[in-house]
């Protein structure tokens, strides 16, 4: 060694990055270790999520299996329900929860889709960000609270003027779907009020899709010559259609399941009527009305048995759902 230290350099710099490739492996190390622990929990997480679902599927199934072993499936096609002869059928509420989402999309899904349109391609951004707040507001107001707004608004309204107009204004009473007396609370109540709680549903994915759409599908229509509508019409909506389809699925799944405002509007009359004004029944309003009167074994496995019913409609619903998504985004994709 040198006196001035050169001879030795080398070797304290060898030694430096030594130590320091030994730090760089340690955190490697350390930082693979924790990599598994986070894919490890996160896995776990999402395991969770099926077999919660399996468990829930399970339990309503074995509760409602003495029912359905008895009644076999004419406990989908009776219209009958009598707790205290023991005779139980849930097709006037598989009829009635049908029924109105139906009503319920009908109505919600044009409205949800022009106000996505208009707040994605129409509004300034100074009216964008207000205007979907209060939409999106919608989907936090109780459904009690749609009840109750239901009940001493809409019901009326169409009790006076909306249900004699369709029937005799109109001449709609002439057919089998707007004929008899105007109750009040009736499918047509029940959908309608399921429509307004939906809507902000299929609005919020709509417009999140629509404005993901990329800015040069709307250039290249434009450029081609195409006016403002046209170019929504044959560009963006087509670019977008497969989660608009998600988005009125997700809506669907919500009428499908909603109870409180339904109960309180449908009416619960437990037959099967094709007119919408007449009362009707839901799966989820008899299990909320019923369940806590069930006084028997068998009048409570057949309410478990209609909420299998209901949790097996909305899994093959949402299976449709997804399947129809993959078959336009296919599409999609082989087109483009």
């Amino acid at each position: 060694m040198t006196d001035d230290g050169t001879a030795a350099a080398p070797a304290v710099a060898a030694a430096s990055h030594r130590t320091n490739d030994r730090s760089l492996g340690e955190r490697i190390v350390g930082s693979a270790l924790g990599d598994r622990v986070y894919v490890a929990v996160i896995t776990g997480f999402a395991i969770c999520v099926p077999v919660l679902l399996a468990l829930i599927f399970w339990e309503v199934a074995v509760g409602g299996w003495p029912a359905l072993r008895q009644f076999g499936f004419g406990f989908i096609t009776s219209s009958d329900w009598d707790p205290v002869r023991h005779q139980f059928g849930a097709a006037p509420a598989i009829f009635g929860t049908i029924v109105t989402s139906i009503i319920a999309l009908v109505v919600a899904t044009p409205l949800a889709l022009g106000v996505a349109i208009f707040l994605s391609e129409y509004a300034p951004p100074w009216l964008r960000q207000p205007v979907g707040f209060l939409v999106d507001l919608l989907a936090a107001i109780p459904s009690v609270v749609y009840g109750l707004w239901g009940v001493f608004v809409l019901v009326p309204a169409l009790r006076s003027h909306v249900m004699p107009f369709l029937r005799d204004t109109l001449q709609l009473g002439a057919t089998p779907f707007f004929r008899g007396p105007a109750y009040g609370p009736s499918m047509l109540a029940a959908g309608l009020i399921l429509a307004i709680m939906v809507l902000p549903y299929i609005s919020a994915v709509s417009r999140e899709v629509l404005l993901a759409v990329p800015r040069s599908q709307r250039e290249a229509a434009l450029a081609l010559g195409a006016t403002r509508w046209e170019m929504i019409q044959k560009a963006v909506l087509p670019y977008a259609r497969s989660g608009v389809i998600g988005g009125v699925i997700l809506g669907l799944g919500r009428a499908l399941g909603e109870t409180m405002a339904v109960t309180m509007l449908i009416g619960n009359r437990h037959e099967i009527a094709m007119s919408l004004f007449a009362p009707g029944y839901t799966m989820a309003s008899l299990i909320a009305n019923e369940f806590s009167e069930a006084s028997d074994d068998m009048h409570l496995s057949a309410l478990m048995a209609v909420g299998f019913v209901l949790l097996l409609l909305t899994l093959i619903v949402n299976a449709i759902a997804r399947w129809l998504v993959w078959r336009v985004a296919r599409n999609a994709g082989t087109a483009r």
